[in-house]
């Protein structure tokens, strides 16, 4: 797993990256939240962070005042920016002094998942430059990602992240999910999600079950998070879909 820190004086903010994190399935947790940038200096000292995600306005330390002066004592971390409109330019700087990317508020579900999967794989290109793995025989590699496929088909309405369907495979992360897109032409989140939408959608045509009820049974336990999540695939609400029927 991948270590995350947030660190926003918006407690809800970090509370909604917090979640969105989670439900994505990479392996990514977070491990410690400030609100303020000396905090956050702090917990990343004290945990030593794969990735820091945090805002550019912070009371004691700013962002950017956080960043530098944590890479200037030698701490190898990732750094994510949020930022509103008003704070554009200073991302913009944020970049030219190495962050790694930037967020604008409301933090989306699709850019967060994006910066943490390219995470994923700017650390597995680094790992094969380092000491590549032995290769794995073409026919043994596809029938390992058939394999992970099919228990893809067979689980997609379960709590399952990329990370340990790698280990099950004994594949890196980054590879596996460089396998996956080339066999179905998604990542692993999106076809994850177009398999439960896929039901749900179907699921939707029988009356007799609530909305709730069809959440819960494509894997969705939060009911304001699947009609957000159906409305982005299908471009319509779970109700307004229904009623077109």
């Amino acid at each position: 797993m991948y270590k995350v820190v947030i660190a926003d004086d918006e407690v809800w903010i970090g509370f909604g990256i917090k979640k969105l994190i989670h439900r994505s399935g990479l392996p990514f947790e977070v491990v410690g939240e400030a609100s303020n940038g000396i905090k956050a200096y702090d917990m990343v000292r004290q945990v030593r962070p794969d990735i820091l995600i945090t805002d550019i306005r912070m009371p004691g330390l700013n962002g950017l005042e956080l960043m530098k002066k944590l890479l200037e004592e030698g701490f190898v971390m990732k750094v994510v920016f949020i930022s509103g409109y008003a704070e554009f330019e200073y991302a913009k700087d944020a970049l030219r002094m190495g962050a790694f990317d930037y967020l604008l508020k409301p933090v989306e579900e699709e850019g967060l998942t994006a910066i943490l999967e390219r995470y994923i794989a700017v650390r597995e290109k680094k790992r094969k430059e380092a000491g590549p793995e032995e290769d794995i025989d073409s026919s043994v590699r596809d029938s390992r990602v058939k394999k992970i496929i099919e228990e893809m088909n067979q689980r997609y309405t379960e709590k399952i992240s990329l990370g340990d369907l790698a280990d099950d495979c004994g594949l890196s992360i980054g590879h596996l999910s460089t396998l996956i897109k080339k066999e179905t032409g998604q990542s692993f989140s999106e076809y994850i999600t177009a398999k439960r939408m896929e039901d749900a959608k179907k699921l939707l045509c029988k009356e007799e079950l609530s909305i709730d009820d069809v959440a819960d049974m494509v894997g969705y336990h939060d009911y304001f998070y699947f009609t957000k999540a159906f409305k982005k695939y299908v471009g319509m609400s779970p109700s307004m879909y229904r009623k077109s029927l």
